[in-house]
C-alpha cells in the first residue's frame, strides 16, 4: 500500500485496533499521518467513510483469497454450483490460509482486533465481528459440508455440528496468537483438517487430498 488513500486506511485501522473506533478522531488520524484534517478530507469526507472503505477492502481481500484457494466467494444461495465443485483439499488449504491471513497480515490482524474491541460497544460492530470471524465462517462451512454430503463426499450427518468441529481449532489458534502463542498453528491446522476429512469421508480414500 503506497498511495495516500491507502495510507490513510492503514493508519486509521491501526489506531482503531489500538484505541477503539469510537475513541479515534479524524484529527488523531491526520496527526498520525503528519497531515492536516483538510488534507485528509480531500480523500475521505469523514471517519465513517474511512471505516466503510476499510470494510470494502476486507471484502475484496476475502474474495481474492477464496478465488486463490478455489472455494466459493459468495453465499450458497447465489453460488450453489461453486459449492458443489469444492474439493475437501481446497477447504483444508483455505483454512490454513485463513489462519495466516488473520494473524500475519497487518491489515487483517488490525481489522480483527478492532472488531474484538468494539463488539461489546456497538451492535453493528458485533454483527460484523460475528459475520467475519464467528457465525459467518461456521455458516459458510455448514453450507460446504451439507453440499459435500449431498454429493457423497462426506458421510451423512449434521453439517452444522461438523462445521463447528472444523472451525473451533482455527478460531482458538487465532485467539492464542494474540498472546504470542503460535503452537505450530499452520501445521496443526493442516494435520487436523486431514484427520477430519479422513474421519468423515464417505469413502476411505482421503489421503492429503488424493
Amino acid at each position: 500500500m503506497t498511495n495516500t488513500k491507502e495510507r490513510i486506511l492503514v493508519t486509521a485501522l491501526h489506531l482503531f485496533a489500538r484505541d477503539g473506533y469510537e475513541a479515534v478522531s479524524v484529527s488523531d488520524i491526520a496527526g498520525e499521518l503528519g497531515m492536516t484534517k483538510g488534507a485528509l478530507y480531500k480523500h475521505y469526507r469523514n471517519k465513517r467513510a474511512i471505516f466503510d472503505s476499510i470494510v470494502a477492502q476486507m471484502i475484496q481481500l476475502d474474495r481474492q483469497r477464496a478465488q486463490e484457494y478455489a472455494v466459493p466467494e459468495a453465499p450458497y444461495e447465489t453460488a450453489a454450483e461453486a459449492y458443489r465443485q469444492t474439493e475437501p483439499e481446497s477447504v483444508r488449504e483455505y483454512s490454513v490460509a485463513q489462519y495466516h491471513f488473520w494473524t500475519s497480515d497487518a491489515f487483517a490482524s488490525d481489522f480483527r482486533k478492532m472488531l474484538a474491541l468494539e463488539q461489546y460497544r456497538s451492535p453493528e460492530m458485533n454483527e460484523l465481528y460475528q459475520s467475519c470471524l464467528v457465525s459467518g465462517p461456521v455458516g459458510y462451512l455448514e453450507d460446504l459440508f451439507r453440499t459435500m454430503m449431498e454429493n457423497k463426499r462426506l458421510r451423512d450427518g449434521d453439517p452444522r455440528q461438523l462445521a463447528i468441529e472444523f472451525f473451533a481449532p482455527l478460531f482458538l489458534l487465532i485467539q492464542m496468537s494474540d498472546g504470542g502463542k503460535n503452537e505450530n498453528a499452520e501445521a496443526r491446522l493442516s494435520g487436523f483438517a486431514d484427520e477430519f476429512f479422513r474421519k468423515y469421508a464417505e469413502k476411505e480414500e482421503y489421503e492429503n487430498g488424493d
